[in-house]
Parts: C-alpha cells; structure tokens; sequence
C-alpha cells in the first residue's frame, strides 16, 4: 500500500493554512502554536525551525521532542476518519493535530483542547 501523500508534504505549507482557518474564526496564531508545540514537545523556537527547515511530515513527527502523553484522550472525526480508530501512527499524529485545529476555530476552550 502507497503512503498518502500528506507525509511527503512540508508541514511549512499546511502551517499557514492552519493559522488561516484559525484567524477567520477569531483566534491567533499564537494559540495554533500553543496547540503544536503541546502535541509534539516542540518549543516556539523548534518549531519556528522546523517551518523554516521545510520538513515533510515524516520528519516534523520523528523530531518532535514527545508526542503529549494526553494525546491518546483526542477523539471524534477528521476528514470523515474518527482518529482514534486511525491505525497508522503518524497518519493519527497528523489527524489529531488537525483535530485540535478544529476545535480551536469552533471556539472550543483552549484548556479543553489541551485535555487539561
């Protein structure tokens, strides 16, 4: 089976899509990156490098510093796929980060998008 195409994908050209989406809704860039850097242990610095090294996501993944442990409580639908039940580690990782998005630009509470 083929890797789908998101992983070769530079996560710098799906970040500002993900700012896009949460701007039009009232929210800042600076929660998109709160969002980030708690789901992959990034700090801001790291993942400013990462944004401007242009890593894919295969790469943006395996250096993350550690996926949140908080993670595995992320639930419901992306893209039409309920992510808990997505097998693929990193296809999950990526799923639940646009999870988190979404709930960012449907006004969700940032202390309930960060499972606090």
């Amino acid at each position: 089976m083929s890797k789908h195409h998101i992983f070769a994908t530079a996560f710098a050209k799906v970040y500002p899509l993900y700012v896009q989406k949460a701007e039009r809704k009232k929210r800042t860039q600076e929660e998109v990156d709160r969002i980030i850097c708690w789901l992959t242990g990034y700090d801001r610095a790291g993942l400013q490098q990462q944004i401007e090294r242009e890593n894919d996501f295969v790469t943006f993944f395996a250096q993350a510093p550690a996926v949140h442990p908080n993670s595995s409580l992320i639930k419901g639908v992306v893209c039409g796929v309920r992510v808990e039940e997505i097998n693929d580690p990193l296809m999950r990782k990526i799923r639940y980060l646009d999870k988190l998005i979404d709930e960012l630009a449907n006004g969700k509470a940032m202390e309930k998008i960060l499972r606090q």
